[in-house]
């Protein structure tokens, strides 16, 4: 079993950065392919951004590429995503999950964490 936990969410301004984390327990954790979703009011859960269990491959939901980069370092158990060029539109609770496979199906992921808030004014 995986526990995720997120942190770094924040209040910035449009064009501002953060670097979101997600911090997991477990001896496995490179298993993994590692997800980033985001939901904001009234709107599903979107994919965002995912990185595979040994960080060699990774995808990006149109949205955010060219902006955001996501990466790992197993050695601490600890997903990354940096945002840059951030707008009102990235406003979300961002959630981290952990999935057996690449995809970009929330369904697909077994373990989530509690979620990060990032609110981005204009």
């Amino acid at each position: 079993q995986v526990q995720l936990v997120e942190s770094g969410g924040g209040l910035v301004q449009a064009g501002d950065s953060l670097r979101l984390s997600c911090a997991a327990s477990g001896r496995t954790f490179s298993r993994y392919f590692i997800g980033w979703f985001r939901q904001a009011p009234g709107k599903e859960r979107d994919f965002v951004a995912g990185i595979s269990g040994s960080g060699g491959r990774t995808n990006y939901a149109d949205a955010v590429k060219g902006r955001f980069t996501i990466s790992r370092d197993n050695a601490k158990n600890t997903v990354y995503v940096q945002m840059n060029s951030l707008k009102p539109e990235d406003t979300a609770v961002y959630y981290c999950a952990a999935a057996l496979f690449e995809n970009t199906y929330s369904k697909s992921y077994l373990y989530w964490g509690q979620g990060t808030q990032v609110t981005v004014s204009s």
